[in-house]
């Protein structure tokens, strides 16, 4: 295929894969709705006599509980049930780019995750008042965007190792423990110690220090939690596509 030809079918793939999960109600809503519900009922009404900072902190927090969601679900759930019902084997045999199919849920997931980070950012700015530049603004949505991709690659090695109809159960197995034991619903420094040592073992730990880094709040070892999390990426990327070559 010439080199044209080879994108096209990038492009139609992503096309496809972001249409399919953006008509999808069931889905889409749920992403969208959780964390802002969450900033709405903890981040806004319950934080507003702890003044400014408090809504900021919150607002990384469901941020960072937010973009989490549809890396695992939307790579998980989907990965598991389209390898039992065997769309995953005909895409295999279709003349596409093998990297089509998972390049099309990568990128759903960015753009499920600038959405989640829009929404919160209009609550945030609208409804709680918090004061934000435009370059946190934009760097808070930068790190939605890209702070998705361990959570993608988390939920696709999930999604090699469980059936369709239990991987739902597994991901919120993994997705709210993670998210209580990385502090993005109790500060960090309200947690019991031993809880306070474990948590740099979380991705979510580090995309929320990246997280309150953009919106202006602590800048403290932030180039080390970067690279931790593209080596979580990069180990769970690795280990799952080792698992689909070898068992589909």
């Amino acid at each position: 295929m010439s080199t044209a030809r080879v994108m096209g079918a990038y492009l139609a793939e992503v096309r496809s894969e972001c249409l399919r999960y953006m008509r999808s109600p069931g889905f889409m809503l749920p992403i969208m709705l959780f964390p802002s519900m969450f900033y709405l009922l903890f981040g806004i009404v319950m934080a507003k006599s702890e003044g400014a900072d408090a809504a900021r902190y919150l607002l990384a927090s469901y941020g960072v509980f937010g973009v989490m969601s549809p890396g695992l679900f939307g790579f998980g759930v989907s990965l598991a049930l389209e390898r039992d019902g065997g769309l995953l084997t005909y895409k295999r045999a279709l003349p596409m780019p093998p990297g089509a199919y998972l390049l099309g849920k990568m990128v759903m997931a960015m753009l499920a995750a600038a959405v989640v980070i829009l929404l919160l950012l209009a609550m945030g700015i609208g409804m709680a008042h918090v004061t934000l530049s435009a370059a946190q603004a934009g760097l808070l949505l930068l790190t939605g965007v890209l702070g998705v991709l361990p959570f993608c690659a988390l939920g696709m090695l999930v999604g090699t190792l469980i059936k369709g109809q239990g991987a739902p159960g597994m991901l919120n197995l993994v997705y709210l423990p993670m998210s209580f034991l990385s502090g993005l619903w109790i500060p960090m420094g309200m947690l019991p110690k031993v809880l306070q040592q474990i948590a740099p073992i979380w991705p979510s730990y580090h995309l929320h220090q990246v997280a309150l880094a953009a919106v202006g709040m602590d800048h403290t070892g932030l180039l080390a939690h970067m690279g931790v999390l593209l080596g979580f990426a990069a180990l769970f990327f690795v280990v799952a596509a080792r698992r689909l070559r070898r068992y589909g």
